[in-house]
């Protein structure tokens, strides 16, 4: 079984060979993820399972080309597709409501598709990475704050209570202060 300490370009090596782990760590670590989006936007349990077949398929494709080389996490790239292909049954059903998706021809620009939509989860996945890298340089107590607001959805009330401030305004002020230290570390990361 693969884990974190593996590398994604590992797994994707042995998928390239046809390693059913690879496949099965694939699956469970994103299938989960894909499949709450996709019922989200409007796909039945059924759906949502066809489109991740299709785009493992487009995944196990790709990753047999020898010049094939991702740029962004597995899970970004499998989001994309899975996407771009739920967005294409959606307008293929639009146009013809009374008929099934035809996923059999062979759609030119569906690959143009996903690698812009590729670039745009590079470029998010870049951003959070930098977003990370700020914080872990912004130091206590700020870090410990902003994560309880916004990862932990904490009132003012309760920070003020758990950090010590006398009130909640003392709070939102120190939240407001380590904000600011946070966008100068940002921007001084993504400046280099």
């Amino acid at each position: 079984m693969y884990n974190a300490t593996n590398s994604e370009q590992q797994l994707l090596k042995a998928l390239a060979k046809g390693d059913r782990v690879a496949t099965e760590t694939i699956y469970k670590q994103q299938y989960p993820i894909i499949k709450s989006w996709l019922l989200k936007n409007g796909s039945s349990d059924d759906d949502a399972a066809d489109i991740f077949q299709e785009s493992m398929v487009v995944l196990f494709g790709k990753v047999q080309s020898a010049d094939f080389t991702l740029t962004c996490a597995v899970g970004t790239y499998l989001f994309s597709i899975s996407k771009n292909l739920w967005f294409k049954r959606l307008q293929q059903q639009q146009r013809e409501p009374g008929r099934l998706y035809d996923n059999s021809g062979d759609d030119e620009d569906g690959g143009i598709a996903y690698e812009e939509d590729l670039n745009i989860h590079h470029e998010r996945e870049a951003h959070f990475n930098q977003l990370n890298s700020a914080l872990d340089q912004i130091g206590e107590p700020c870090r410990s704050l902003l994560q309880a607001f916004y990862h932990k959805d904490k009132s003012m009330q309760e920070i003020a209570a758990d950090f010590g401030y006398t009130n909640p305004e003392n709070a939102k002020t120190q939240k407001y202060k380590c904000l600011t230290r946070l966008r100068k570390l940002f921007y001084t990361v993504q400046a280099k």
